[in-house]
């Protein structure tokens, strides 16, 4: 019988915004493995659990450590805020476990910051969209850029994750130049702070309105397409309904 690793999408991190199923993985675990932030956001509910964490960009040391946790016979939990295959750690996970074969992996999904964010802002992606990250930590600017110009030419209602940083403090600004190449500054725009959790605030906006806007790490973006539009400070893209 082999050993078993959840790897648990938990969503924004409220409990009620996760899976019945994520948390009956929860409880089925003995160990839960998770960035710090996330366990806090856990620990009251799965108090009893053991819970072990690693800092940011020790993200390879944290997956390893599931396998040592797996081996010595405990249930396993690896939580990732969202969806652990969206920008998570479940493509690492089978990479490193490729070194485990006693062990079984098991990819139990979650909520997105681009589907909570949007429901926060009424329905921007209820057409064909995109998700893009504009950190540059492992994928290279000139390829964000090159992605930000294809979606621009094929209007895709876009969602921007991780738009700004204390290093990339200008990044949406950058962003928001490119998409200004191809798309007019009145295009409709809006984002989403602290989704589902405490301090959650929504916005709305224009793309020349957003390239002067101030967000944080904590922040989903959304660009709508040509569709889209602000009402009564909601952002809406329709699918072209004939009403």
């Amino acid at each position: 019988m082999k050993h078993k690793i959840y790897i648990v999408g938990m969503g924004p991190g409220a409990e009620e915004m996760m899976t019945f199923q994520a948390v009956r993985a929860l409880e089925e675990s003995d160990v839960i493995v998770g960035y710090p932030v996330y366990l806090n956001l856990l620990e009251k509910r799965f108090q009893e659990k053991e819970l072990l964490s690693t800092p940011m960009t020790q993200e390879a040391k944290r997956c390893e450590m599931c396998f040592q946790e797996a081996l010595k016979g405990k249930t396993v939990a690896l939580v990732c805020s969202g969806d652990a295959g969206v920008y998570g750690l479940a493509s690492l996970m089978y990479g490193i476990g490729a070194d485990y074969p006693d062990c079984e992996l098991l990819v139990i999904p979650g909520v997105t910051a681009a589907n909570s964010g949007a429901a926060c802002l009424g329905a921007p992606l209820n057409h064909d969209y995109c998700v893009i990250s504009l950190s540059d930590l492992l994928t290279p600017w000139e390829l964000i850029e090159k992605r930000l110009r294809a979606a621009a030419q094929g209007d895709f209602c876009i969602a921007l994750y991780n738009p700004s940083s204390h290093r990339r403090a200008d990044y949406l600004q950058k962003a928001c130049d490119i998409l200004l190449e191809q798309l007019e500054e009145s295009r409709a725009c809006g984002y989403v702070e602290n989704i589902g959790r405490e301090g959650t605030r929504t916005f709305t906006c224009t793309l020349k309105e957003l390239r002067e806007r101030q967000v944080n790490m904590f922040t989903t973006v959304f660009i709508g397409n040509s569709q889209t539009r602000i009402r009564d400070g909601k952002l809406i893209t329709e699918r072209g309904y004939l009403l």
